[in-house]
Parts: structure tokens; C-alpha cells; sequence
């Protein structure tokens, strides 16, 4: 929905966002205007739950009476007949439905809808958000010339109906609804989240909306508060990357699996839903149908070079979420909006190296961390992005001087410089594909968050370079990529075996590019306490929170964009 008019908004109403929309309107928010939608244990127990409304959902509607005929005659007296899974709609209201059971006798249609829990203890017989929901297919079957005045709830949990009246009350109280929800979705202003309340930790999009975590940015207490908010995502993702490095690999497809082949001998297989992403090394293949399956289940692909760049993606149709998407143009087109987001990204950054530094130096100079600290304070005051590249600069000059005291791996590991296109050293090396890594995972969160990766605030504009992932890198390059390297060199888990020089340039061999990958998937998953909200969550799922946050500050809910900085 990308203007204020009433075209933005379709002309049609799902009787099903109505529901939503009266349980929460943020949750109708983001689901209908924004196009996000996740399964958790109760959608997928619905789902599950309405498979004997689906498995007959090609049945024919039978026509209502017309007031010029008399289809009730081919009725037997008292027969009744049921369509399930039928669509209907009703312009003269502006709702449509899919009707998971709708039974006719006559003229008469009775709408059933089916949910999976228990049937609650109120005087209603059911909570307001079903009702009204109910009460919307019985308008619809009302324009389309049948007599409905009641509907019926069937509880799965319970194995009970309840026949829900539609009284001029509960049909007045559903066109309200509706009317409101217009509204909110022609103003193009997401509803705020509700307030500690319990309906969040069990919806599906709790992690998209972070409701919690949204409010506490808003009402910014005191930064000594010992209040911390609830954690309501999940602290680790159960799938993970799987990675091909074997050269002449090809990655296929058999039944609900991966397979890994070389030279027709199988090396491995994988379940799907143990992926969350494939990331192929080299010169490593992949099949049709495999693409086209994972990219069904929104799993993406990655690919990368011999020398460990990151330098292509496939993923599917892509998020929905136009209305995020504008709104990350707008702010990309106007320094006023972009560059406050890019000092807060660049501070973050120095203060996690002056952390960094200042944790595993066994003697810290006091003037090292005073100068980055002062840079970290002057990004706030920056007036155009020149100078806070050259702000970044400069403290990159200051924390690489610091990084490598930090190094333990000898001569064969000595550290002068940051240098890169083609890495001229094992550090070097090592550091350019952990970089690489950390902006593939970052593209990957950003894509399925709503973002376009290419377009960032900080990084500029290049084909096929995807400035935003690079963006929102920078505040972790020191507390994964480079962490992750020095633990690498430190306790000898990489040695300078795993290198090959060649013409000037050193890159990783094969057994040391697993050797890295095994190391950097460990530290995203390992469980840190976020500084902001004080529950403990891994790497991975704190780069989904920060990429949320983002979203939010650019839609104007966050007055100013946090960085992550670790304590």
C-alpha cells in the first residue's frame, strides 16, 4: 500500500484479518498491509486442525433461493448440504471469506468455522475476535441471497459447537470493526504494540513485531533500570547454513532431503528443514529441483568464489512488504534521515573495538581507548557523510594498531595493515572471508526481513553490491568476524598450513576455509545478553532484532536507530 488514497487499500476484507484485527490490531497490521506471516506451534496446530475442511475443498456451492425460483424444491424436506472450504465474497460489505464448512438447508447457510483450542468459559459463548469473525461470513452469505442469522463455532479441543446468534448488536459492533480497520490500513500507521500483554507469547509474529522491545525504545527509562524486557523469541533457530566446500560438488534433491555428491559417490545428506540456508564454495553445483524446492520454503542460496566472496544470491518471489521498502528508499534519498542512522551504525562500531581492545589487552593504553572513544562521541555531531568515513578512518587506523597486539600466532601471523583485493597475508585472509561471511548472513536476514540489501545509508550505491548488508555489518565486524579470527590464530585451531600464497596473494585452502566456517558458526550461535533488553539470545537471532529495529526507526515507530553494543 504505497499512497493514502482509498485505491490503497483493497477493496476486499478478509473475514479472517477482521479476526486478527479485533485479537490485535498490529498483528492485522502486519499481516495484511505489511505481508507478514510466520507458522509456531499454534498456527501449524490449526492448520492441522482444519485438514478435514480441506481435503473436500472443491465442493460445489449450492445456489441460494432466487427470488424469482424455487431451488428449495430439489431439496428433500429437512436435507441439508455442506460445502467446505467455500469462497465468498460481499462488495455492498467490502469482506471476503473462505468458509471452512458452510451447511444449507433451503435458503437457509450456516456458516461453521473450526478452531483448534477449547471451548472458553464466557457468557458469549466465545471471545469477541471469533464471533465477529463469524459474524462476517453470515453478512457475506447474507448479500449473496441466503437467510443467515446464526453460525456455528466448532472447537477442536473440546469437540464442541457453539451457535453464535448474529443479533444487530454483534453485526453493528462487526461493521465497526471493519470501518476501523479500513482506516488504520488506508493511514498507513502501524497500530502501536500492545503493553505487556499475554496474548504476545504465543503469536506466530512475535518476532517480527517485538512488541516488548518496541515499547521499551519508545518510552526510554532510565539506562540504570534493572527492569529487562521479556524474551519472546526464541534464543536459537533450530535450522542452520549448511555449506558445500568440496569442489565438483553437486547439491540435489531426494524427498525431503539434500544431497551432497561427488562424482556420483554421496558424501552426505541433510533434512530441509534443518537448512535455513545453502552457501555453496566455489566451483560447487546444485540442481533444478533443488533450487527450486528450498527456494519454495524460503530457504536461500549462496554463492561464493574460490577466494571466499561473496558475490550472488537466489532466493524466491521475495517479501511483500512494499510499504518497508519506501520507506527505506525515502530515508536512503535524504541525508537528513540516513546520515543519523549511519553515525549511530559507525559508533557502534568503534565502541565495540574500544571494548574489544580494552577486554583482551593485557595492558590497554588509556590514550588508545580515549581517542576512540572521543570518535565514537563525534559521530553524533557529523554534518555529511564525508566526514564520517573520515571518522571511521581513523578509528580503524587506531583499533587495527590495537588488534594486532591482540594476535599470539608468531611471525608467520605478523599484522601491519588492513589490506584486501587480493589479502596479502593469512590475517588478512582470514579477515576478508569472515567479512564476506558476515555480509552474506547479513543479505540473507535483510532480504527476509523486507529489505532491498543493495540500498544502504552508509555504504554507497554499487551494482550487485549490497551496501545495506554492509551497513549493518560495521557494529559487528569486531565482535564476530574479528573475534572469530583471533580465537582462530590463538589457540592453533588455524595454522598457516591452511594458507597458499600465490602472485601476492594469500588465500585460505579448503580444509582452512572449513576450519573458519566450523569457528564462525559456533560464535553466531553462541548466546550472548543483549545490552538493550537484557535477555541472552544467540548472535544469528540478534542480527534478525537489530534488522526489525531498523524497519522500525525507518517507519517512524523508533525515534532513532540502536546499535548493539556489547557492555
Amino acid at each position: 500500500m504505497s499512497t493514502t488514497s482509498e485505491d490503497s487499500v483493497p477493496e476486499l476484507v478478509p473475514a479472517r484479518m477482521l479476526n486478527e484485527f479485533t485479537y490485535c490490531p498490529r498483528l492485522a497490521y502486519l499481516e495484511w498491509v505489511q505481508g507478514e506471516f510466520t507458522h509456531n506451534t499454534d498456527t501449524l496446530e490449526g492448520r492441522f486442525g482444519h485438514r478435514r475442511t480441506d481435503a473436500n475443498s472443491d465442493a460445489p456451492l449450492p445456489a441460494a433461493t432466487d427470488p424469482g425460483t424455487d431451488d428449495s424444491a430439489d431439496l428433500e424436506p429437512g436435507e441439508t448440504i455442506h460445502g467446505r472450504k467455500v469462497k465468498l465474497s460481499a462488495p455492498g460489505e467490502g469482506l471476503i471469506a473462505v468458509l471452512d464448512v458452510l451447511e444449507i438447508d433451503g435458503d437457509v447457510a450456516t456458516p461453521v468455522d473450526y478452531k483448534r483450542g477449547q471451548c472458553p468459559d464466557v457468557a458469549e459463548g466465545a471471545f469477541e475476535p471469533e464471533r465477529v469473525q463469524l459474524c462476517a461470513q453470515g453478512l457475506i452469505l447474507r448479500e449473496n441471497g441466503f437467510r443467515s442469522d446464526r453460525g456455528i463455532l466448532y472447537f477442536i479441543a473440546s469437540r464442541r459447537r457453539v451457535e453464535i446468534v448474529f443479533d444487530d448488536v454483534l453485526i453493528a459492533r462487526t461493521r465497526e470493526l471493519l470501518g476501523q480497520f479500513r482506516e488504520v490500513a488506508r493511514s498507513q500507521k502501524m497500530p502501536l504494540p500492545l503493553v505487556d500483554s499475554p496474548k504476545c507469547p504465543r503469536c506466530s509474529l512475535v518476532g517480527i513485531c517485538l512488541p516488548d522491545e518496541t515499547n521499551w525504545l519508545r518510552d526510554r527509562p532510565d539506562e540504570s533500570t534493572t527492569e529487562k524486557v521479556r524474551r519472546l523469541i526464541p534464543a536459537q533457530d533450530d535450522a542452520t547454513p549448511m555449506y558445500v566446500n568440496e569442489q565438483g560438488a553437486q547439491v540435489g534433491k531426494s524427498g525431503e532431503r539434500l544431497t551432497i555428491k561427488l562424482k556420483g559417490e554421496l558424501l552426505r545428506e541433510v533434512r530441509m528443514h534443518d537448512v535455513s540456508q545453502i552457501c555453496l564454495m566455489g566451483n560447487v553445483q546444485i540442481t533444478t529441483q533443488a533450487i527450486q524446492e528450498v527456494v519454495a520454503r524460503d530457504i536461500p542460496v549462496c554463492y561464493f568464489s574460490m577466494g571466499g566472496w561473496f558475490h550472488a544470491i537466489t532466493n524466491g518471489m521475495g517479501h511483500n512488504n512494499i510499504e518497508l521498502r519506501l520507506a527505506q528508499f525515502r530515508t536512503a534519498c535524504d541525508p537528513s534521515k540516513s546520515l543519523p542512522i549511519a553515525a549511530a551504525m559507525i559508533s557502534g562500531k568503534i565502541r565495540n573495538g574500544r571494548t574489544m581492545l580494552r577486554r583482551g589487552l593485557d595492558e590497554p593504553s588509556e590514550l588508545l581507548l580515549t581517542q576512540l572513544e572521543l570518535l565514537a562521541k563525534k559521530t553524533a555531531t557529523i554534518e555529511c557523510a564525508a566526514s564520517l568515513l573520515g571518522v571511521e578512518g581513523a578509528a580503524a587506523k587506531m583499533y587495527f594498531e590495537g588488534f594486532a597486539r591482540l594476535i599470539k600466532g608468531g611471525e608467520e601471523f605478523r599484522f601491519e595493515d588492513r589490506n584486501r583485493r587480493p589479502p596479502r597475508d593469512p590475517i588478512n585472509a582470514l579477515l576478508s572471508f569472515l567479512y564476506a561471511m558476515l555480509v552474506k548472513d547479513w543479505t540473507v536476514t535483510l532480504t527476509t526481513v523486507g529489505f532491498d540489501p543493495l540500498l544502504g545509508v552508509y555504504h554507497q550505491p554499487r551494482y550487485g553490491r549490497p551496501a545495506l548488508a554492509l551497513d549493518m555489518a560495521e557494529e559487528f565486524r569486531p565482535l564476530i568476524a574479528d573475534s572469530t579470527a583471533l580465537f582462530l590464530v590463538n589457540s592453533g585451531e588455524i595454522n598457516i598450513g591452511h594458507f597458499v600464497r600465490r602472485a601476492g596473494a594469500c588465500s585460505l585452502t579448503q580444509t582452512g576455509r572449513k576450519a573458519v566456517i566450523r569457528a564462525y558458526e559456533r560464535r553466531m550461535e553462541t548466546l550472548v545478553t543483549h545490552p538493550i533488553f537484557g535477555y541472552r539470545v544467540s548472535y544469528r537471532r540478534i542480527l534478525e532484532v537489530q534488522a526489525r529495529l531498523l524497519g522500525r526507526t525507518l517507519l517512524g515507530e523508533l525515534p532513532s536507530y540502536p546499535p548493539f553494543m556489547t557492555r
